[in-house]
This record gives C-alpha cells, structure tokens and sequence, in this order.
C-alpha cells in the first residue's frame, strides 16, 4: 500500500510541475502597456527571442516577415544555447522552428503575447503568419 500511495503522489507532483510550465502558444495576449510586455524589453514591431526565463539574458529581435536562419544574428543561438523565453510584439501570430529553413515547426505566439518555453530548443527560423 506505501508502494501505491507514493507512486500516485510522485505522479501528481510530475502532473503538476508538467502542467503548470507556461507556454508561450498559450499564453493570454498581454493588454497594451502592461507590466508583462514590458518585462520582456520587446520593442513594438519586433518577433524578440531570450537566453533566459521571463525575457531576461540576451535578447535577439526581428522585424522581418521570416527569418529562415536566427543563427545568423543572434549570438547565442551560434553559441548553442537554448531559447528559454518570447515575446511577440508584431500584428500577425508567429510561428517558430527547431530547424532552419522552416522545418519542425514547434510552436507559435499570438501577437502582442509571449511568455517562457520549455527551454529544451532554439528557435533556428520562424514566420509571421
């Protein structure tokens, strides 16, 4: 019976360490000028990637329709680090990519949204849609 009561008690802590990780496909779109899209120093306009939780570490913008390499002007996506946060601070939904060129499509944000991700990826290209 102990062997039962801590395996149902091990599975509701994964449960619930695995369901409260936010996502930022997820995520509520922010109102204008709030607290959050503020946190995440995202300039109006910009697809913005973070080296850390919560939009901190080193931050990567676009303002391009696509990008089909994020390698190729963010430094620590070169460096092999994974991208931990978003922040979506253009008019259309962005879909994001763990290859370049627009293959394996691993999530989306909607405009004027973002939040933390798993932070087991880099985002290596992304479009607009």
């Amino acid at each position: 019976m102990h062997r039962v009561t801590s395996l149902a008690i091990a599975s509701l802590a994964v449960t619930a360490a695995l369901g409260t990780a936010p996502v930022a496909s997820a995520a509520a779109p922010a109102p204008a000028g709030s607290s959050a899209a503020a946190a995440f120093r995202c300039d109006p306009g910009y697809f913005c990637i973070y080296s850390g939780w919560n939009g901190g570490g080193t931050r990567c913008q676009w303002r391009s329709e696509r990008v089909a390499n994020t390698a190729d002007l963010c430094s620590f996506i070169r460096n092999g680090r994974n991208v931990l946060s978003v922040w979506n601070g253009t008019g259309h939904r962005v879909q994001y990519y763990t290859q370049t060129n627009f293959n394996a499509r691993v999530g989306s944000t909607p405009a004027g949204s973002g939040g933390n991700l798993q932070g087991s990826y880099q985002i290596r290209s992304f479009k607009k849609q």
